[in-house]
């Protein structure tokens, strides 16, 4: 007798389809959880978009109460019913700078660093120097044991 065929073809059919099920639903499951994600991040945008537009209306109304506060006529008035006695500063004091603060007060603040002076070296020995740069006007001498350093004007 020869067994029926019938049941091992059921049996590959009922196979296939559950393997096409359960990946339909991981498919599915995996676009429902996509989704979520994306409405929680869209979620958490908004409300740092809404956080920022708080934090730029704060800034806003604090320049303009900064503002209202160097009123000069206001500060006049604040010297004269406190009697702190403070004067307008004199024209000497007063400097006017036209191009950026920040490169000005480097400037300023580096110009013994960069200045046109040459660098000698001078020696405790009072060694001559033996080679002479001229370019660079540095002047440096076979290296003793002792040796010291200086901007020469």
């Amino acid at each position: 007798m020869r067994p029926s065929t019938s049941s091992g073809f059921v049996n590959q059919l009922l196979v296939y389809t559950l393997v096409t099920l359960c990946l339909s639903g991981s498919i599915g499951l995996g676009t429902v959880w996509m989704r979520h994600q994306i409405s929680l991040t869209a979620n958490a945008s908004r409300v740092l978009e809404s956080r920022l537009a708080e934090l730029d209306r704060h800034l806003a109304e604090t320049s303009a109460a900064i503002e209202t506060e160097q009123d000069t006529a206001l500060l006049k008035n604040r010297n004269r019913d406190l009697a702190l006695g403070l004067v307008p500063p004199a024209l000497g004091q007063v400097v006017s700078v036209n191009a950026n603060p920040g490169t000005y007060l480097t400037t300023k603040r580096n110009r013994a660093l960069f200045s046109d002076r040459s660098m000698t070296v001078h020696f405790n020995d009072g060694a001559i120097p033996s080679r002479l740069d001229d370019r660079a006007g540095l002047s440096v001498a076979a290296t003793p044991a002792r040796s010291r350093f200086a901007l020469g004007n």
